[in-house]
């Protein structure tokens, strides 16, 4: 029988995507694939079900005020997001991991991320008193964040010319810029991916009690991410010269 510690190492990608899911989050991932491993719950049961733990949390955040209820949400939210890395390495655990299986963990991932944001919003908003720019804040940084999942799909197309999914999904390529622009704008992409993967900080904004911090750097960070994702496919496709039209 399998310890918790070899499942780990079994059953964590080569290459991950942060310190944070790596050495905080796997290992009680560990945990959960060592409960399921010979069980039959399915890899795609456990995204199904990291998405109504996390729906379970955003209800938290919007229906019960007060700054230990927040903490809690922020935690029920956290282990969402264990639960979404246990379901990757059990599929890796029993040699079952597919492209379908990532996409479907990407398209969970995105609309947690959605209801998040909503949660938040309204939660700011009930903090503020009611300020109404608040949520339109929200609605702008929600439309950018729908909008940039749509760009990242269609930029994922294989017609586009993007690489096809690895086992451990479709990471995006970074870095390789070099001199002092190239290195001012690595150390931004940096600090713009560790807001984008929010649970590293989210529950230190609710420890603190500043979910409002959080609320205004992803709505920002995604309206950022949206104009270079959308501005990059109008300088490759919209240019002058381009041959590829649409078919309809």
């Amino acid at each position: 029988m399998p310890s918790v510690a070899e499942i780990y190492r079994a059953s964590k990608k080569k290459r991950d995507i942060n310190w944070f899911t790596e050495w905080v989050a796997r290992p009680p991932a560990a945990v959960v694939v060592w409960l399921l491993r010979n069980t039959p719950i399915t890899p795609n049961q456990v995204t199904f079900l990291s998405a109504v733990v996390a729906a379970g949390a955003c209800a938290m955040f919007i229906f019960l005020p007060g700054y230990w209820w927040l903490v809690a949400a922020a935690l029920v939210f956290e282990f969402s997001f264990v639960l979404d890395c246990a379901d990757g390495m059990l599929a890796r655990l029993r040699k079952i991991a597919s492209p379908l299986g990532h996409l479907l963990d990407f398209l969970m991932d995105e609309l947690k991320a959605m209801l998040l944001l909503g949660a938040v919003t309204v939660r700011v908003w009930q903090d503020s008193g009611g300020d109404v720019r608040l949520l339109f804040v929200g609605l702008g940084g929600l439309f950018c964040l729908a909008a940039g999942l749509s760009l990242t799909s269609f930029m994922r197309r294989p017609e586009y010319g993007a690489k096809p999914p690895t086992e451990d999904g479709q990471p995006a390529e970074v870095g390789g810029r070099k001199g002092p622009i190239g290195m001012v704008l690595s150390g931004i992409e940096f600090l713009a991916r560790i807001v984008v993967h929010y649970p590293q900080y989210l529950w230190i904004c609710a420890l603190a009690n500043r979910i409002d911090i959080f609320f205004w750097a992803y709505a920002g960070v995604n309206a950022l991410y949206f104009a270079k994702t959308l501005a990059a496919i109008l300088f490759r496709l919209g240019r002058f010269g381009h041959t590829t039209q649409p078919s309809s």
